[in-house]
């Protein structure tokens, strides 16, 4: 006769849903009863049936990731994190990536293997949100939302940290200062742009378009858009960028054009990835808690999952400080 949970449950003195969520590494079970019921397990060698346990109970324990942008060294920040929240509450990850989010969309989502969705990399004009909303499917935004009312999501404060950037420049002096931010379709690249300008404003500084570039967060896009700043009538002296990949390139496209940074420019990025204080950059950027970002985005899905999140919505926002390195002055 093959050996059940059950068997398990009397060997350890514990109950059959406590064997099932010490199998899973549930954090709700304590360190010593995980190991208990493991050693149980193994006397009686018994092996759980994934199978069995997603007819019971209608639950694949699976949540899907989704990342359009793999090649963006954020996302991998971000989804370590992730992965290791998920796997302490009971949950197994599956990384989903494609080039937009309607190419994951259909039978891979919907065909009920996933217990929930995570967005990293939506965009306010995505139809996939709809599509899951249709469907019944949970799912959280992490980073990127679409901007619309009563979603779940764990984002960082974009606007505020734009607006430390303005305080941190027109305080140094600058006066023709410049953006190049993200994609306008993003949540990111508005809200980090719109706390800029109402920062500057604050201050009684303009930001015209003739000194605004947008584009991907991606390192072409910051290297591309120095050239075009610098052929201005009235080059800046300063450029805040829509993150720290955006703000490398213009820090080496300012290599490439022989100013010297903080001397002749200075560059702040946002974001505070690992990479951004390397010597090599020393970059002066915007931290936010990259991995409390995930972790609490796990937990908002999970709660979501359980039917114990607010059904009015949650927008979890982490606040941003404003990390002072070697790639910022005074304009020359």
């Amino acid at each position: 006769m093959a050996i059940t949970s059950h068997d398990v449950a009397r060997l350890a003195g514990v109950s059959q849903p406590t064997v099932s969520r010490a199998l899973r590494d549930d954090s709700r079970v304590s360190a010593a009863t995980r190991e208990k019921v493991r050693r149980a397990a193994e006397a009686l060698q018994y092996v759980p049936s994934e199978a069995g346990r997603t007819l019971s109970t209608r639950s694949t324990r699976r949540i899907g990731v989704i990342v359009t942008d793999l090649t963006n060294p954020f996302y991998p920040h971000v989804v370590a994190p992730l992965h290791d929240e998920l796997r302490g509450l009971g949950y197994r990850m599956m990384l989903l990536t494609e080039r937009s989010d309607e190419a994951v969309a259909g039978e891979t989502l919907l065909d009920q293997s996933l217990d929930g969705v995570v967005l990293a990399t939506a965009t306010t004009d995505s139809r996939l949100p709809a599509q899951l909303d249709r469907r019944g499917m949970p799912y959280v935004f992490l980073n990127r939302d679409t901007g619309a009312p009563g979603e779940y999501a764990s984002v960082v404060d974009n606007e505020g940290g734009g607006r430390q950037v303005a305080e941190l420049l027109t305080g140094l002096g600058h006066r023709r200062v410049a953006g190049v931010f993200g994609s306008a379709n993003t949540t990111t690249g508005r809200e980090r742009e719109q706390g800029f300008r109402l920062g500057l404003a604050d201050a009684g500084t303009a930001l015209p378009e003739s000194r605004v570039v947008r584009g991907p967060f991606e390192y072409a896009t910051g290297y591309g858009a120095l050239p075009r700043l610098l052929g201005a009538a009235e080059p800046p002296t300063a450029v805040f960028c829509g993150n720290d990949v955006v703000a490398i390139g213009v820090l080496n496209a300012a290599l490439a054009a022989g100013l010297r940074v903080p001397g002749d420019l200075t560059v702040i990025g946002f974001d505070d990835l690992p990479m951004a204080a390397w010597e090599a950059f020393r970059l002066t950027t915007v931290r936010h808690d990259l991995d409390e970002l995930s972790r609490q985005a796990a937990r908002l899905l999970v709660r979501r999952i359980t039917g114990e999140a607010d059904p009015a919505g949650e927008r979890l926002v982490l606040p941003t400080e404003l990390v002072p390195r070697a790639t910022h002055a005074g304009p020359a």
